[in-house]
């Protein structure tokens, strides 16, 4: 695997756990006001998520030139 790919994914997959730990967070949040955290739900957004980001990615990432 050459250089580019290496750190493109490092790159993507460091951009993919914040997206998921914000969604998270978020998720967790919203949540606790509404009287009842959904482990399931919370769980299931974030992975979400972090998919979307990762095929985000796929369009560009201004780290890796």
């Amino acid at each position: 695997m050459d250089q580019y790919w290496k750190a493109w994914f490092r790159a993507a997959g460091v951009r993919a756990v914040k997206t998921v730990a914000q969604t998270a967070a978020a998720t967790i949040g919203t949540a606790a006001v509404m009287g009842e955290v959904n482990s399931p739900a919370v769980v299931s957004a974030s992975a979400v998520a972090g998919i979307l980001s990762l095929l985000t990615s796929m369009a560009g990432l201004p780290e890796v030139e």
